[in-house]
This record gives C-alpha cells, sequence and structure tokens, in this order.
C-alpha cells in the first residue's frame, strides 16, 4: 500500500512554535504609558573630583577675601588725617581761650605822692571793674614818673595807649589832644582821696572820662564777639540797636585784613591832557607819614599810571548818588590788578567837568568812598598839561582819609591812639574767624565722614592752633596780631583745601552705581559655587551618617 508525499511527516523533525497573537496599536500604547519610566543618574563622582572642585571654589574665594578685597580696599580707601576735633570745637566755642585785650594806661601825676596814686588807681580800677559791661577790655595803670611837661610839649610812651597827666587846678577838667594819646585831667587840690579811703568823686569822674575815651573801641570789641559763631551763652553782650547798625555798616566798607596792601593811584581824563601829574612827590609828603605809622600794622606797594581818553560810565556832568556806583566802568578804564596775591586799593583822579549834585554819606561835593574798592575824585581841568603836587594835595589827603577808614581804623581820638585802638580791633577779628575756620572744620569733618582729610590740613590746623595760643597770650600789641594773622590764614587755607573741597561732590550714590555693575557679573557664580559646595558637603555627610 503506498502513501501520497503530501502527507509523509518527519517525527524527528523542529516543530514550528506557534505564533504570537497580534496586539492591537491601542493596546501598546496603553502598556507604555502605565509602565514607570526610569531616569538614568549620572556616574557617581570620584572623590578626587569632588575634592578638585572643593579646592577650585576655595581659591577663588580666597583671591577674592586675601588678594582682591585688600588691593581694593587700599586702592579706594579715603585717607582722613587725624584732627583733633575737641580742641577745634574748643576754639570756636570760646571755651580754649578768654579774650582780653589789656590796655595800658600810663598815670602822670608829679604833684602827688606815691602813696596818693597808688589808692587813686585802686579806687580807679575797683569803679571801672563796677561800671565794665566788656570784660574782655581792660585797663592797666602804671605810674610814669616823668617830670611835669608844658602842654606844648607833650610827652608819650609808646608802649601805653594813653597817658592820663594830672595837673592841679581850680576846677575838675579834661581835654584830650588831637595830636598824641594824652589825656590832660585838672582836680582841686582837695579831690585826691586820702590814703585809706574806699570811694572818691575825683576817681569816679577819671573812670568815666576814660571809659568815654576807650567807648569807640569797647563798642566795636562787643560788636565783634557779639556776632561771632559762639554759643550764645558765652557771647558778651553787644551795643545798643543803633550802634550796632552803624558798625555793621562800617564793618561792611572796610577791607579785608591783610599784612600787605597795594595801592593804585590813577590820574583819568576824558581828552589828551593833562598827560603827567606829580603823583610821587604829592605822596611823599601827604601820604607817607600815616603809612609809616600804619607800618607795624600793614605793609604797603604803591604805583601809578595814566590812562587818557577814559570815558566815565555816566556821561552827565552833575552826577546823583545813584550815578556813583556807575561812575567807574571797569570795563573801559583799565585798572592795575593786584600784585603778589596782595589786595589792591585803588584811587582815582578824574579830570573831566563832572561834579557831584548832592552830598554823599562818606564823600564830599568832589569825592567818593567805594566800599571795599578805593576811592575817586574829581577835579576840574587845569590850565596847563601838567598836574602838580599843589593841586593833588587835597586829592592825596582824602584818599589818606578814605584809606584809614577801608582798613577800619576808629573815627575818634587822635590818630597814634586810634592806630593802636586799631591793632586790638584786628587782632579780636582775626582770632574769632581763625577760631570760627576751625570750628567749621571740625564739624564738617563729624558730617561727611567720607571726606577726605589730607595731611595738609592737618598741619595747617595744628599750626594755626599754636599761634592763636600764642596770640591768645599776647592780646593787645602787634605780636598778637602778628600771631592771629598767621592762625586766621592758616585756618583758611585748612578749610578751603582743594582735595578736600573736591570730596563734597562725589556722594555715596555715584560709588554703588559704579560697583553695582562689576559686583553683578563676578559676583553671582561665586556664590552659587559657594552655594554648591556647602550643599555637596551637607549631603555628603548625611550619606556618612547612614552608612555608620
Amino acid at each position: 500500500m503506498s502513501f501520497s508525499s503530501e502527507h509523509r511527516h518527519d517525527a524527528n523533525a523542529p516543530q514550528p512554535e506557534p505564533a504570537a497573537p497580534a496586539v492591537s496599536n491601542s493596546d501598546a500604547q496603553t502598556s507604555s504609558i502605565s509602565s514607570p519610566l526610569k531616569r538614568k543618574l549620572p556616574p557617581p563622582e570620584k572623590p578626587e573630583h569632588v575634592t578638585r572642585r572643593s579646592f577650585v571654589v576655595a581659591s577663588f574665594w580666597a583671591i577674592v577675601l586675601f588678594l582682591g578685597l585688600p588691593i581694593w580696599w587700599k586702592t579706594t580707601t579715603i585717607y582722613r588725617a587725624q584732627l583733633p576735633l575737641n580742641q577745634m570745637v574748643d576754639w570756636a566755642d570760646g571755651k580754649a581761650c578768654n579774650p582780653v585785650f589789656p590796655t595800658r594806661i600810663g598815670i602822670n601825676a608829679p604833684a602827688l605822692r606815691d602813696e596818693e596814686i597808688q589808692n587813686l588807681i585802686h579806687i580807679t580800677e575797683r569803679t571801672l571793674d563796677t561800671l565794665n559791661d566788656f570784660p574782655g577790655h581792660r585797663l592797666q595803670f602804671e605810674v610814669s614818673r616823668s617830670a611835669n611837661v608844658q602842654t606844648d610839649d607833650l610827652i608819650h610812651d609808646s608802649n601805653n595807649a594813653l597817658t592820663v597827666r594830672l595837673s592841679p587846678g581850680d576846677t575838675t577838667s579834661s581835654f584830650l589832644h588831637t595830636s598824641a594819646p594824652v589825656l590832660e585831667i585838672t582836680y582841686p587840690p582837695n579831690s585826691i582821696p586820702p590814703s585809706g579811703a574806699t570811694t572818691s568823686d575825683f576817681a569816679t569822674y577819671l573812670a568815666a572820662q576814660l571809659r568815654e575815651t576807650f567807648a569807640e573801641e569797647r563798642d566795636v570789641m562787643s560788636y565783634l564777639f557779639a556776632t561771632s559763631s559762639m554759643p550764645s551763652e558765652r557771647r558778651p553782650q553787644g551795643p545798643p540797636r543803633d550802634v550796632a547798625s552803624s558798625l555793621s555798616k562800617r564793618m561792611t566798607r572796610s577791607l579785608k585784613y591783610s599784612g600787605t596792601y597795594h595801592l593804585t593811584f590813577s590820574l583819568f581824563t576824558s581828552g589828551p591832557v593833562p598827560s603827567s601829574w606829580d603823583i610821587d612827590s604829592a605822596i611823599d609828603e601827604y601820604m607817607k607819614p600815616i603809612l609809616d605809622m600804619l607800618r607795624p600794622i600793614h605793609n604797603f606797594t604803591i604805583d601809578t599810571q595814566v590812562q587818557l581818553y577814559a570815558t566815565p560810565g555816566v556821561q552827565s556832568q552833575v552826577l546823583s548818588k545813584e550815578d556813583l556806583s556807575s561812575f567807574i566802568n571797569a570795563a573801559e578804564w583799565p585798572l592795575s590788578p593786584s600784585i603778589g596775591g596782595a589786595p589792591t586799593v585803588n584811587f582815582i583822579v578824574f579830570i573831566g567837568n563832572q561834579t557831584i549834585g548832592s552830598l554823599s554819606e562818606t564823600g564830599t561835593s568832589q569825592s567818593w568812598l567805594i566800599p571795599q574798592w578805593g576811592s575817586a575824585y574829581l577835579l576840574p581841568p587845569p590850565s596847563t598839561d601838567h598836574v602838580s603836587s599843589e593841586l593833588l594835595k587835597q586829592p592825596v589827603l582824602t584818599f589818606t582819609s578814605h584809606l584809614l577808614s577801608l582798613l577800619g581804623t576808629p573815627q575818634s581820638g587822635p590818630l597814634p591812639m586810634r592806630l593802636s585802638t586799631l591793632t586790638r580791633i584786628r587782632s579780636a577779628d582775626l582770632l574769632l574767624r581763625a577760631s570760627s575756620s576751625l570750628g567749621s572744620l571740625a564739624r564738617l569733618s563729624l558730617a561727611l565722614p567720607s571726606i577726605s582729610i589730607p595731611s595738609s590740613v592737618a598741619d595747617g590746623v595744628a599750626k594755626s592752633m599754636y599761634h592763636l595760643q600764642l596770640a591768645c597770650s599776647n592780646l593787645g600789641g602787634t605780636v598778637g596780631l602778628e600771631h592771629a594773622r598767621i592762625a586766621e590764614a592758616e585756618a583758611e587755607r585748612a578749610f578751603f583745601e582743594k582735595s578736600m573741597v573736591g570730596q563734597l561732590y562725589f556722594p555715596d550714590e555715584h560709588k554703588i552705581a559704579v560697583y553695582l555693575p562689576l559686583l553683578g557679573p563676578v559676583g553671582v557664580p561665586l556664590f552659587i559655587g559657594l552655594l554648591n559646595q556647602i550643599k555637596a558637603w551637607k549631603n555628603a555627610r548625611k550619606e556618612k551618617a547612614k552608612t555608620a
């Protein structure tokens, strides 16, 4: 029996595997969503890599902290020299110096015995102490042993501000000479207090005469201290309101004190003539004696000039008081500038047809005083092209009077006594100015901690305080005036130091605006790197704690 080939079957042949059931697309998508996603983690860092990164971050921070910050601090810090702030404030408040201006008074009384003179001086001093409303002005008496001198042959000790000559007479009277600081007082013989007496009408009269003689100086002194920067509880009572108003005008008119002034004498004419003048001989004859008397207080340099075809600022022939301020046109009248840094005082003689229609406060019908500037004098055209010294006598004498006013010289009393008073007034003014500048500098230093204080400022403050102490110990004479002048100059130089004043216009807001754009890009990576290292260090400690 035979079988067909289609039905042959090898039992030993491998059988095919059954086919997998078909899966639809929707079933596969559901299976992939339902199974969890496993994130592939980075391989663990080797310990040497972690250590290297820590060293890199630490090295950056070490460079910033130990190299960058010191260099930045050294190059950007503001140098502030040490200032004696407490002492500077004490000077400004009047605590470091009790200014007393001793005024020496010589008593010449040949007809009195020593006991009578000493007792008279003692009673007079006690009377002055009860009447004195300004303790800084103190009269010191000394007995002069010169013989009795006639009135026409005055003897005066230059070291004394005033000499009081007591002479017996029928009545009590007094007379102050105009050419010398000598006060003549006559007294009845029975008016002299005996030894042991405590009161005397004649001593009261003598004290009243001395107070009247030095009334202007006392008023000026009290006005300077009353208007100073001292605290109100330390300032003395000022003069009456009307006197204070008059003194204020005088102070505004006068020039600021300087050891040297430059005097410029100018001849201005509206035409070609006159073209020459004898100004040198007129100055030597009429002004030089006053300049020599002022030499212990001021030095003077002089120059002269002639300006032809000089047109005044006002064309009218009759000048009113309002026209005087614009008469001198600085743009058209070339005036000499300050020479050597000294302030210039201008004296102008103008030859033309102008006249002053009304009297001014500080001038005559031909001249007027220009506050803090100088003086001008109008002269009619001369008959020749040369101005002689005789024609210049009155202008130069007027200029001399105006110069004394510009320098702040008192107006009453003989000229030597007025110059002695000027020395004490200028000493007080400079002492107060220097003290005020030191106080302002101390307050500025405390109010602006970021302001620069160079070493030159500290040196100037030290020099100023040194000379202030010497001036306070020698008030009343030219020695104290010179020390006060140096102290005021050093204090002003320290306060207006250029390198220090420039810091006032660089506030802290500018520094923030400069540094923020630099600190942002540099600081953010450093801080992020440091935070990451701190975080990694904490995680390492936790893992170590788990495995332990």
